[in-house]
């Protein structure tokens, strides 16, 4: 026979180890359990109160971060800009507001900031040589199709997105 250390309650113990008497070990063990749902159900709560935008905007973040770690050791897709030797960004060449495209790998590439992402706006002229050069005729063209149809992002499709770039970052693509 022992004595519980919480309740001081006498019990007669399973093991030699245990010092807290049953009903103590279900109710810790219940505590646990409804803390755990409590933090669940929050978690629920928050994810329920996100939009499809805020999903687009996670997921964009996501994904660029992708594209600059797949074309790291890349030139710039627009000027050939040496690796290493500007600061990266993953430029578009259709704009992320065309929706079917925007998270197609075709369509993102490593592009230097200052010189073609933000003064040329894209250098779009020179990125399309670099895609033919990199994807190919054929790829860019099958881009050009996608980029006209519409697309609607669902909540689910952006949190599998999100979740599958996460691990390809992760896994080093």
């Amino acid at each position: 026979m022992k004595s519980c250390k919480k309740c001081g309650e006498i019990f007669t113990p399973f093991s030699t180890l245990d010092k807290h008497c049953y009903i103590c070990k279900k109710t810790e063990q219940a505590l646990k359990n409804l803390a755990k749902m409590k933090k669940d159900k929050l978690k629920k709560q928050k994810e329920d109160l996100l939009t499809v935008s805020d999903y687009i905007k996670m997921a964009q973040q996501v994904f660029n971060k992708f594209i600059r770690n797949r074309d790291a050791d890349k030139d710039c897709i627009s000027c050939g800009a040496k690796a290493g030797k500007y600061t990266i960004t993953a430029g578009h060449y259709f704009p992320s507001t065309n929706k079917s495209v925007t998270f197609n790998e075709d369509n993102l590439h490593g592009q230097c900031w200052y010189n073609c992402n933000s003064s040329k706006s894209g250098n779009l002229v020179e990125y399309r040589f670099g895609l033919i050069e990199r994807i190919g005729l054929e790829r860019l063209e099958q881009l050009e199709i996608e980029s006209r149809k519409t697309k609607k992002w669902t909540k689910d499709e952006l949190k599998e997105l999100i979740a599958t770039y996460k691990k390809k970052i992760k896994d080093g693509f």
